[in-house]
């Protein structure tokens, strides 16, 4: 199993000038540190109007700061909305290509649909069609990507034949994953051959079905690209301290921030129920979070906050239900001062990552030149 880290960026009130510049120079700081320690990923999301939670509108912006600043890591869109209003097919093949090359084949890409009222309406896109159009872009994606000449005629959006340059550096293209959040979308991310990007707080029982569901349908599955991404991912809080109640305090602070910001936002079926949003994805597990399970510490399962001996124990069991990655969301608010964030990295990857199969040679390595 990998880490990586997770960012939405989110920005506190009252915002000066210096405000977004300092979250945004704590985040790449993180990053560059996490390279050298061995971590695997960074991703980033793609929200609009979302104050506070994220001010993360162009993570191919910041994805490319974070790909000049590391040397192994990969860069990941967490996810790309592929809704023709948020942004152009063409546009997405140009800007993914150009990342890749700039990264030096580092690029994953991750697709979605958004999933707040608050941007879907923003951009007069309607909700019925954003599954549909998902569908569309994800198949055309790779042959954007690998075709010399590309041509479509679909339902939400047409070109005449062009030959859309640059190609990715990555050969075929970079790994395609899927947002997971609705119940089911595990499902589609299977069918179609795609990496599971789980962006839920899930128990592990509930995380164990989805992984299963998944493995077992990507067997024969029809790939949208040119190979299949068999890969599961999930998202967690991380803050490690030598002292077990310190730990937790803190990390519970971290994840209780962000759930508060988080239950503030307007889900899309909240405001416009209809068959295409079933479910509030992120929302209830984090709604529930505060009186889920936990342990005597007072953490809730599965979450990576504590010492390192509790992490270790919480990491272990999401690799036993299947997940190849973690990803780590490390602030919120910058409830967490910067250099407790460093510490918290350090510690990680110094007592916990060495004991994960993938993640230990780099982490290994990265102590050894320190």
């Amino acid at each position: 199993m990998k880490f990586g880290l997770f960012y939405e960026i989110s920005v506190p009130r009252p915002w000066g000038r210096e405000t977004e510049k300092t979250v945004y120079d704590n985040c790449l700081e993180q990053v560059a540190l996490a390279d050298q320690l061995g971590f695997d990923s960074v991703w980033a999301v793609e929200h609009h109007f979302l104050e506070e939670y994220s001010h993360c509108p162009a993570p191919e912006l910041f994805l490319t700061a974070c790909a000049m600043k590391t040397k192994k890591m990969r860069v990941g869109h967490g996810i790309i909305v592929c809704v023709p209003e948020f942004n152009h097919p063409i546009k997405i093949a140009e800007r993914t290509a150009v990342l890749d090359i700039l990264s030096g084949g580092r690029l994953d890409v991750g697709t979605g649909r958004s999933a707040t009222w608050t941007e879907l309406a923003g951009f007069r896109a309607s909700p019925d069609e954003t599954k549909k159009t998902w569908d569309e872009f994800v198949h055309c994606l790779p042959k954007m990507w690998t075709q010399e000449r590309f041509s479509y005629q679909g339902r939400s959006w047409s070109m005449p034949q062009r030959t859309i340059v640059p190609k990715p550096y990555q050969k075929p293209h970079p790994p395609l994953w899927v947002a997971v959040t609705s119940p089911g979308t595990e499902i589609d991310a299977a069918e179609r051959g795609m990496g599971s990007l789980g962006l839920t707080f899930g128990g592990f029982a509930e995380q164990e079905e989805k992984v299963k569901r998944y493995r077992k349908i990507i067997r024969d599955c029809t790939p949208v690209g040119e190979f299949v991404n068999e890969s599961v991912s999930t998202v967690n809080f991380l803050y490690c301290h030598e002292d077990e109640a310190e730990g937790v305090k803190v990390g519970r602070r971290l994840s209780g921030t962000f759930n508060y910001l988080a239950a503030q936002l307007l889900a899309a079926r909240e405001a416009y129920p209809s068959k295409s949003y079933p479910s509030l994805g992120l929302l209830p597990s984090l709604r529930q979070e505060a009186s889920g399970p936990g342990d005597a510490s007072g953490a809730p399962e599965g979450i990576a906050i504590g010492n390192p001996a509790r992490i270790l124990r919480e990491m272990k069991k999401w690799e036993s239900v299947g997940c190849d990655r973690v990803n780590f969301l490390l602030n919120a608010l910058e409830t967490v001062p910067q250099q407790k964030v460093l510490d918290s990295l350090r510690l990680f990857a110094k007592e916990v990552m060495p004991h994960f199969q993938g993640a230990s040679d780099s982490a290994s390595a990265a102590a050894g030149g320190r």
